[in-house]
């Protein structure tokens, strides 16, 4: 079985990769700054959503948690510019989910819909093969493995569009 790094240096040119990486720790750090800023319950209610503009896009399933996450608005994007300096993040951008749960992230405003997930939850065979051809169904953690999916589609994106 390969590794998922193994996996993404196939896929990736080294330099497309160490970006990868960097929006990877950037998707990842949300439950560790929500912890930081007082507000760890809110990491349940929200995710970070996409990377657009120098913008972060937060989803979030309630207003309420949306009212919270903005009091803490200035000192995460704070925390984010802190550790990484590098993305140059102007603003933060709070967006609730939609009724039906499918978010209205910029990727989504595109045309490129997340993942469908059949009446049990897990996804379409279809679904867990990503564009480049990376076969998902090994990854046992969904989070992580939308997460690397959406991480695919982005670069994806923003290889064809700059």
């Amino acid at each position: 079985m390969k590794r998922l790094g193994d996996l993404l240096a196939n896929l990736f040119d080294g330099e497309t990769l160490e970006k990868a990486k960097g929006y990877a720790s950037i998707f990842s750090c949300w439950k560790d700054l929500t912890e930081k800023n007082h507000i760890a319950s809110a990491f349940a209610h929200s995710r970070i959503a996409s990377l657009d503009n120098r913008l972060i896009w937060i989803e979030v399933d309630h207003p309420g948690w949306k009212q919270i996450i903005q009091t803490k608005e200035r000192k995460l994007l704070y925390d984010f510019r802190l550790r990484f300096p590098k993305m140059n993040f102007s603003g933060i951008c709070i967006m609730l989910q939609k009724p039906n749960g499918e978010g209205r992230s910029p990727d989504s405003v595109e045309g490129q819909a997340l993942p469908e997930e059949k009446a049990d939850g897990r996804e379409s065979s279809a679904e867990t093969v990503g564009d480049s051809g990376i076969n998902y169904e090994g990854i046992k953690d969904e989070v992580l493995k939308k997460t690397l999916m959406r991480l695919e589609k982005e670069i994806a994106r923003k290889n064809f569009s700059g």
